[in-house]
């Protein structure tokens, strides 16, 4: 079933309680999705320092101080690394992209689960409350945030399986539905070049997007494109970080919905997430039109 969470800081006073409105957004969708959950966090200072580039691991069975020399010596240059449930958050004073490589040398068979610049990606199996308090996910602070509680139904209840699928740096997919053609789409990608890691379909809707941003095209581009191309029913969240967005299909049986006020711009598959943030009895309430592509930037 699962259910989404995102929320869109524009009040720079409510900074420091992103992570707060966040694990209590998560925390109502647990009915959808009890067995894992993912979240995605732009801006927190202490998971990601200014100017550290930041890759998020996961299937690796090791302690974070091995991880961290490991990497480091690959790297040339000090790596923090800290272990939140089965997420190992590395950070280092150098590009994401140079410390994606040394990751990818240190340690082939890892799982990377997102990278970028001021973006933690966690994930992990269990309870979404049990998660967020785990993750100590109400202090965290930043100007954006997105979350995944899942119901698996087609594939292993894992960390890995779990979203936001963050393919392109700094750029996050969630996904409630599912896409009927993902196989065709996942072979064409693969002739294109594009590696995999897995046999889930909203790795696919996530490579595809990445694909589009990767070739100048803009997020909202991007998603006309995926509706075109996709056969499914799916409500999708995409964000970067400085946009977040959101699309449902043509037939949109997947619940949605959407709040925005001077404040705050958010969705979320119930109301009943939204119903806690600050404002929201002022708020301009509304659900998402099918095909139609919703988008904010910072």
């Amino acid at each position: 079933m699962c259910g989404i969470v995102g929320l869109h800081l524009r009040n720079p006073e409510l900074y420091p309680r992103l992570g707060e409105m966040l694990a209590d957004m998560l925390g109502e969708m647990q009915d959808r999705g009890a067995d894992s959950a993912g979240v995605a966090v732009y801006g927190d200072p202490t998971w990601t320092p200014a100017g550290h580039g930041a890759v998020s691991l996961l299937e690796l069975d090791l302690p974070a101080a091995e991880v961290a020399t490991a990497i480091g010596t690959s790297l040339g240059s000090l790596v923090d690394v800290r272990l939140l449930d089965a997420t190992l958050l590395v950070t280092a004073p150098v590009t994401s992209e140079a410390l994606l490589a040394a990751a990818r040398s240190a340690f082939p068979d890892a799982l990377v689960a997102g990278f970028g610049v001021d973006l933690a990606v966690l994930k992990g199996v269990g309870a979404p409350r049990d998660l967020a308090r785990d993750w100590c996910l109400a202090g965290a602070q930043g100007w954006q945030g997105v979350g995944h509680t899942r119901m698996a139904t087609e594939s292993a209840v894992t960390p890995s399986g779990a979203h936001p699928y963050a393919v392109g740096p700094e750029q996050c997919l969630v996904h409630n539905g599912s896409f009927s053609n993902h196989a065709t789409i996942r072979r064409e990608l693969r002739a294109a070049g594009i590696e995999f890691d897995s046999e889930n379909d909203t790795e696919v809707g996530a490579r595809f997007v990445a694909k589009a941003l990767a070739d100048s095209k803009d997020v909202e581009v991007a998603l006309k494109e995926l509706c075109a191309t996709f056969d499914g029913f799916y409500t999708l969240l995409v964000s970067n970080r400085d946009s977040f967005a959101v699309v449902r299909d043509t037939i949109a049986c997947k619940p949605a919905v959407i709040a925005e006020t001077d404040d705050w711009v958010a969705m979320a598959s119930e109301y009943r997430a939204l119903a806690g943030l600050p404002g929201v009895e002022n708020a301009r309430i509304w659900e998402p039109e099918p095909e139609v592509v919703y988008a904010w930037t910072r």
